[in-house]
């Protein structure tokens, strides 16, 4: 079903191009784009997840980091991913204030899971987990390649739109100017709408799948809810300036700009929160006891960590790690 849903969502976004490109040049116009999406397909699949690590400047760290809370960070991801039958993903740090983590690779053999600063800096250990064994689940739903190649797409379709308002507003196409600022507009809100047909029922799918990996589906309902309340207040300026990678994210990244929520590729964290009550509810699974986490305890700073600036954008509860 994975497969089937991206080779649709692939399909789409390529007759999209191909649409643009027919505006733009007519018959030969379509073919030149339809060569280029071609190309940056197969590009994509084998690149895009590096050029995302590259992007969000996601660190490497593994069992030798100086660090005990990354250490135990990587721990629990390496032995989420034993115990779901995967292979040993890589495990990275975003140097970014931002409480998010993503997935990305074309397929387990080459993935990679990443948690920013301050989703680490901020949530329990035993919510870290239930976040990483989400992106594990999409890891394990081989929907990492969906994520990255349509990033890649999508953000083209968005520069090809505005090619078309720099070089195509002649009045010899359809609708002369008038018609490319049409273009402009609505060739990036299909290519959103594309992606959001299948996103949302894969961020379902993956809290579910991440619930069972880490056997506790009240601490990714937790994780969520402390997410989406800080991403509202802490921009991520990389992802503002790449939109089409925000559909990466456990939690929409965008959600610093309201007007970003229009076309969001999640849910609503409130209904995904409730599928999983819904979830524990059914398994008998019990929450934590109030008060029985470790007393909360400033953690050194992420920017030591990661041997660089991350600026602080705002106060916020830290994380306990016991």
């Amino acid at each position: 079903m994975n497969h089937l849903k991206t080779f649709v969502l692939l399909a789409a976004l390529t007759a999209l191009f191909g649409a643009v490109g027919l505006w733009l040049g007519g018959a030969t116009g379509m073919l030149i784009a339809l060569v280029v999406v071609g190309v940056m397909n197969l590009f994509s699949y084998w690149n895009a997840d590096k050029i995302v690590l590259r992007l969000y400047r996601a660190q490497p760290v593994d069992e030798t980091h100086p660090n005990a809370m990354v250490r135990a960070y990587v721990s629990d991801v390496l032995e989420m991913a034993r115990d779901a039958g995967l292979p040993r993903p890589k495990v990275a740090i975003i140097p970014n204030d931002q409480p998010n983590a993503f997935a990305t690779g074309r397929d387990p053999q080459n993935a990679a899971v990443c948690a920013t600063t301050g989703l680490l800096d901020m949530l329990t250990r035993d919510e870290v987990r239930a976040v990483m064994a989400h992106e594990l689940a999409h890891v394990k739903n081989r929907d990492t390649l969906t994520m990255t190649v349509t990033a890649t797409v999508a953000g083209a379709i968005s520069a090809l739109a505005n090619f078309a308002l720099i070089f195509g507003g002649d009045r010899d196409r359809p609708g002369g100017i008038v018609g490319t600022i049409a273009l402009m507009l609505l060739a990036p809100m299909s290519a959103a709408l594309v992606q959001m047909a299948i996103s949302r029922s894969r961020e379902y799918e993956a809290d579910r799948v991440g619930a069972e990996i880490a056997g506790d589906p009240h601490a990714l309902a937790s994780a969520l809810q402390k997410i989406e309340a800080h991403a509202r207040r802490v921009v991520n300026h990389t992802a503002e300036r790449n939109p089409a990678s925000a559909q990466l994210f456990i939690i929409n990244p965008l959600s610093g700009q309201g007007a970003d929520n229009l076309f969001s590729t999640h849910p609503a964290t409130g209904n995904r929160v409730r599928a999983l009550m819904e979830m524990a509810e059914r398994l008998g699974v019990r929450a934590r006891p109030a008060g029985s986490a470790p007393a909360p305890v400033a953690p050194p700073a992420f920017a030591a960590i990661v041997g660089t600036s991350v600026p602080t954008t705002m106060d916020r509860p830290r994380g306990p790690w016991g």
